[in-house]
């Protein structure tokens, strides 16, 4: 079997093959775009329904911080076994008596409004989790998105090379070129060709991966979502809400601890009734008595102190997350302007001149003019602009992935129900 035979036999295999990797089995008629990919790993979130059993263990603590202290009953018999005249039982005298401690100082409420914020706390920290998991999500879709291209620019560096192939192969036959030119060339459709196998390899792996947020299947997705550089055009919105009050209810949590370390400062007084019966003549007397702490040693001062610091450092908390979150939106907005500038101008100047030199080094080539090895250099720069570019978009999406996070664009996927406070 002579060569071009051979490269002939070759090109047929890897064309057959790359069309079969490039035809997957989809599922569904139009491409998976990125709001519908997201609503798809909001609602089947694994780790949301564990948010009912968080609240249900809130709502209890809130029951059990706004119980009263419990009564005490209790018994005390005094005069018995004693020396002398009281040496006989029937001089004993027992009391029975029902004590109440009462708490003072809003002690009850305190603890009802901090348990109460917990769980607006557990709620808010739930949202951001669902916010990092649609973060998480859009990663792996960009992931899928830039796969698909990056298989696409590999099919057409296939193409390129089968073309170069064909007019290598037509100079080998009429001895205008020599053997080793139709090998070289026969050579690079088949590095052309595992380029391509592994593209679409990876593009399949990154589908899969997306899918996995759903529980996986088949999608279909579109290289041409890279292409959206509108972003960069667009004043970018706040920092994201969700983020802040959850900043905002730590501060809420600390100062409900401070109004609870200062209500204990307040000494509860503790009440006793009863009744009493004396043995000489089996006479029942009423007993009332009191007590309460005097506060000279522990007045909870350093744990006031304590909490108050706490307050002071949410507070500043708030102010400095609404600083570094302004600082991060307008650094990656910065960003985004950049790398939709670049990539625009590797469109506009860079790739439509590498395009012009592989056309006019092919044609010298064909007349004789340059060698196999300009045409390889020439399509090398055209294949290389691509991927440039392709990169930029890749790193401008992900830019955009991280705007996106900084200001809650998807909160609206958050459900509802769980985010009222």
């Amino acid at each position: 079997m002579t060569a071009s035979h051979q490269g002939r036999a070759l090109r047929s295999w890897l064309l057959a093959t790359a069309l079969a990797l490039a035809t997957p089995v989809l599922a569904h008629a139009e491409p998976l775009t990125l709001p519908e990919a997201l609503s798809r790993a909001a609602k089947a979130d694994p780790s949301r329904p564990a948010l009912a059993a968080r609240l249900n263990a809130a709502e209890a603590a809130v029951r059990q911080a706004t119980v009263r202290p419990n009564p005490v009953v209790g018994v005390e018999v005094e005069d018995i076994a004693g020396s002398g005249s009281y040496s006989l039982i029937d001089r004993t005298q027992a009391t029975v008596y029902y004590e109440q401690s009462q708490e003072r100082g809003g002690k009850r409420a305190a603890r009802g409004a901090l348990a109460r914020s917990d769980i607006s706390l557990t709620r808010l920290r739930d949202d951001v989790r669902v916010l990092d998991l649609l973060h998480e999500a859009e990663l792996a879709w960009i992931d899928a998105v830039a796969a698909e291209a990056e298989a696409r620019l590999a099919a057409d560096r296939l193409a390129i090379a089968q073309r170069a192939q064909v007019e290598v192969d037509r100079r080998v036959k009429v001895a205008r070129d020599p053997l080793f030119a139709g090998a070289r060339a026969d050579a690079q459709v088949a590095e052309a060709g595992i380029a391509l196998s592994q593209a679409q390899a990876r593009a399949t792996n990154a589908r899969r991966a997306l899918a996995a947020f759903w529980g996986g299947g088949e999608i279909e997705i579109d290289a041409a979502a890279l292409e959206d550089l509108s972003p960069a055009d667009q004043v970018a919105g706040p920092a994201s809400a969700i983020d802040l009050a959850l900043i905002e209810a730590q501060r809420g949590v600390a100062a409900a601890r401070l109004r609870v370390e200062e209500s204990k400062a307040v000494q509860d007084p503790t009440w006793r009734a009863g009744l009493r019966y004396l043995n000489d003549g089996g006479d029942v007397a009423a007993v009332i008595g009191g007590s309460i702490p005097l506060g000279r040693y522990d007045t909870n001062k350093a744990a006031i102190e304590q909490a108050r610091a706490a307050q002071t450092a949410s507070e500043l908390d708030l102010i400095g997350a609404r600083s570094v979150f302004e600082r991060k939106i307008a650094a990656v907005q910065a960003s985004l302007a950049q790398k939709a500038g670049e990539a625009r101008r590797i469109e506009a100047e860079i790739v439509p001149a590498n395009a012009r030199t592989v056309d006019l080094v092919r044609e010298g080539f064909n007349r004789g003019g340059f060698s196999y090895l300009d045409v390889i250099e020439a399509q090398k720069a055209l294949l290389e602009a691509k991927a440039r570019r392709l990169a930029v978009l890749k790193s401008f999406q992900i830019d955009r992935a991280q705007l996106n996070r900084l200001t809650g664009a998807f909160t609206s996927l958050v459900p509802a129900s769980e985010t009222a406070q």
